[in-house]
């Protein structure tokens, strides 16, 4: 699988524990550091830096697989949304997609295959806002409310990922 990267949540990074885990069962992930989170920063501008940073990745090619967590899923939602040609699967997990961040109405619904994992006793982004979004903004969603908090530590581990990810090779 070629194309594959990882986005990290706000205050993680890509050497946290689900991209150290992805890069052991994923070996061609790309797990990228994005800016650090900052509090004397303004969460748009970190989302303009990070999404910047994003850009410049993902521009030199396509049929990529993103897989993005949290405020990493608002990342990967909006690039999707943006570039819809250059996707060929998203996953979100717990992503933070209830924010003034992401104007929902301002897309029209993407098409390609979007797989959304969200704990039940998620206490960061409540997943009824998070899902009411999703079926919002993709018409080719499957959304897994799972018994998992927000870190998702326990449904990540036990994700088949390669099973998962292999119709998209």
């Amino acid at each position: 699988m070629n194309n594959i990267i990882f986005i990290h949540g706000l205050e993680s990074s890509g050497h946290g524990f689900k991209g150290n885990l992805f890069r052991k069962i994923i070996p061609q992930i790309l797990t990228p550091d994005f800016f650090a989170f900052n509090n004397k920063l303004s969460l748009k501008d970190i989302f303009q830096t990070r999404m910047g940073e994003l850009e410049s990745i993902m521009v030199k090619k396509s049929n990529w697989i993103i897989i993005g967590s949290s405020f990493g899923g608002l990342m990967g939602t909006l690039f999707v949304l943006q570039n819809p040609d250059k996707v060929k699967l998203l996953i979100l997990l717990a992503p933070f997609l209830n924010s003034s961040l992401l104007q929902v109405e301002a897309y029209q619904p993407a098409e390609i295959p979007v797989i959304a994992y969200h704990g039940t006793r998620d206490n960061i982004v409540l997943a009824s806002k998070s899902k009411k979004s999703a079926e919002r903004l993709f018409s080719n969603l499957t959304y897994n409310l799972v018994e998992d908090d927000h870190q998702l530590h326990k449904t990540v581990s036990k994700i088949d990922w390669y099973s998962l990810l292999a119709p998209y090779k």
